[in-house]
């Protein structure tokens, strides 16, 4: 398939970057490839939009009454993303390359970053960092699984998945190094890269050793598990009172 091709599979919906294989989820380096190529071949080029202006290489997305999505001005989609049916955008951006699921919300000033994968019935709240994954091929893009809910100014990067229905208070900072700590046992359980589901996820620190004394350095917590009880419209701060940390 030509890179032109690709991208048009990307933005109707035909292809994706990375997709779900049983519990785990396969990347597809072809086409991550094939956005990198299409990076090199585009030209730069003005396109007005209304009142605005632009000079890039990738054009916009469009058609989306016929998507069913919601575009609140001044979102911003790239050809080449896919949004589902029933999916809003507040003013906010979404890479070429990303995947988002039906009716999710993505919140003001969110960003949703190349390649990225973002489940059915998720919510970015404002100001959340999804980061873009394209190379090398092959590399996990950040995965969002479906329910899940990401707390204001969180930031999620190096292909970090969230399991489904997970809850992530807010400025959580997740890297592909930075621990996620299990503390609701009677031992720690450290993850790295992955949130398990359901997982209800705060910030923490924890204290490391240096040459120079004691200082503590940024992990998150997982306290909790959202209940069974708990429908997708329930606020995060209802998750977050039933753990004793919401107002």
């Amino acid at each position: 398939m030509s890179t032109e091709a690709t991208i048009a599979a990307l933005d109707a919906g035909e292809l994706r970057v990375a997709e779900p294989d049983g519990d785990n989820w396969r990347v597809n380096a072809d086409v991550q490839a094939s956005i990198l190529d299409y990076f090199r071949v585009r030209q730069m080029e003005p396109r007005e939009v209304g009142p605005f202006e632009y000079h890039d290489k990738i054009p916009l997305k469009s058609g989306y009454e016929a998507l069913g999505v919601r575009v609140v001005p001044p979102a911003t989609a790239r050809y080449g993303a896919f949004l589902s049916r029933g999916v809003v955008l507040m003013p906010s951006y979404v890479n070429i390359g990303a995947w988002v699921g039906p009716n999710t919300m993505v919140d003001t000033w969110a960003t949703v970053g190349s390649g990225a994968q973002i489940g059915a019935n998720v919510h970015l709240a404002g100001g959340v960092g999804i980061g873009g994954v394209l190379e090398p091929p092959g590399a996990r893009p950040v995965i969002v699984e479906d329910g899940a809910f990401i707390g204001s100014r969180c930031i999620i990067v190096e292909g970090v998945r969230i399991g489904r229905e997970a809850v992530l208070a807010p400025n959580v900072t997740l890297t592909a190094s930075v621990p996620i700590i299990d503390v609701t046992g009677d031992e720690p359980v450290e993850h790295r890269g992955y949130v398990p589901p359901r997982a209800i996820v705060v910030p923490g620190t924890r204290p490391k050793e240096f040459p120079a004394g004691t200082y503590h350095l940024s992990c998150a917590l997982i306290i909790g598990t959202r209940s069974e009880s708990t429908d997708l419209k329930t606020s995060l701060n209802d998750a977050l009172r039933e753990h004793g940390i919401g107002s």
